[in-house]
């Protein structure tokens, strides 16, 4: 058996709207959106009476996807949890991109705040922090080399 390569990244959203319109500003391709429900779902995630939708994004010559997930029902108890570095879990979702300080510009012309600096990883990259919407934590690296 050997892995053949990343499919997708799938985050859980409250706010569609909000999330695709972030994704789209940062530079992202809307591949398609949809909506599921049915028992073959309910099995699939464990839970029971399942109803989500689902935007599909790609970065520009990219690989792998970024899955945006609605779930209406049912519907998270415990509600938008700030994310932070140093959370356990997935920490980020990071672009490779040709020009980290525009990114940010674009970004901050748009309200999108930067968790910290951007900083130079020795001569290899240019990197910094954004928190995308409901608490998503991008990193935007600008290979040096």
């Amino acid at each position: 058996m050997k892995f053949l390569k990343l499919d997708h990244i799938g985050v859980v959203v409250n706010d569609m709207a909000a999330a695709k319109a972030f994704f789209l500003d940062f530079g992202l391709e809307l591949l398609g959106e949809s909506e599921m429900e049915g028992k073959w779902l309910d099995k699939l995630v464990g839970l029971e009476g399942v109803r989500s939708g689902i935007a599909v994004f790609r970065a520009p010559n990219g690989d792998a996807n970024l899955e945006l997930i609605k779930y209406y029902s049912p519907e998270d108890e415990n509600g938008i949890r700030p994310n932070y570095p140093n959370n356990y879990g997935i920490r980020n979702i990071c672009f490779e991109v040709d020009d980290v300080e525009a990114i940010f510009a674009r970004l901050k012309e748009k309200g999108m705040p930067q968790l910290g600096e951007i900083q130079q990883y020795e001569d290899e990259y240019k990197l910094c922090y954004c928190r995308g919407p409901e608490g998503i934590i991008l990193m935007v690296a600008q290979k040096l080399k």
